[in-house]
């Protein structure tokens, strides 16, 4: 086995389908251009209503309006409650990365969560389920921490979370602007465009065959 001691998971777009596949789906019903969306949550930056509700400052009713508003400034028309709701849709877990986690931590290899989310809103603003949460050894959400992808301030608290060094931490990420933050600390970094693709290159880091099942304990 590599040097590596920890894995860090994004969650959308890695362990679960991507967001992005969900807008891009909402673009093409309403007749959008293609990543229309994505332009006008990145002309909004730090300061707008994505990043605001990654960080845990919004919650998804309190997001929609201002959302809307920076949109219809790049001139995009959009209703946020639907975006939204198409993203939450998508949320469905990968059976084959829950696989490769289970064979990771069976193997001994500390394995973590590290994702941008989002509050619901009511009293119980939990979007992971338990059973989900319960694959992980650490589970870390821009939500509750305050700080989201990429700075890098997220990763170094991950990495303290999950109790291994940056140098010893690979992270599978579907945006190559969260990896590169990643590389600029020392950890490994995998894109995942293709799940399986990922895996095997995972599994070549790790020396492990992570599409069978773990070991009965």
């Amino acid at each position: 086995m590599s040097g590596l001691a920890g894995v860090l998971f994004d969650m959308g777009g890695v362990v679960m389908d991507s967001p992005l596949h969900a807008i891009a789906r909402y673009e093409r019903e309403r007749g959008l251009p293609p990543n229309a969306v994505n332009r006008a949550i990145a002309a909004a930056g730090e300061t707008g209503a994505w990043a605001r509700l990654e960080r845990g400052e919004l919650t998804v009713a309190a997001f929609c309006a201002p959302f809307e508003v920076e949109c219809r400034a790049q001139g995009v028309e959009v209703e946020g409650a639907a975006v939204m709701a198409a993203i939450a849709a998508a949320g469905v877990a990968r059976p084959a990365m829950l696989r490769a986690i289970r064979r990771l931590r069976a193997h001994g290899l500390r394995v973590g969560a590290l994702t941008n989310n989002w509050r619901r809103d009511g009293p119980d603003d939990d979007i992971v389920p338990s059973a989900l949460r319960a694959h992980f050894d650490a589970f870390i959400e821009s939500r509750v921490v305050g700080l989201r992808k990429p700075d890098p301030r997220i990763y170094l608290l991950a990495c303290r979370e999950l109790g291994v060094e940056p140098a010893r931490t690979a992270f599978l990420d579907d945006i190559g602007g969260n990896l590169k933050a990643a590389r600029a600390l020392g950890m490994t970094t995998i894109k995942v465009d293709d799940p399986a693709r990922a895996l095997a290159e995972l599994g070549a880091l790790t020396g492990l065959d992570l599409q069978a099942e773990p070991p009965a304990r």
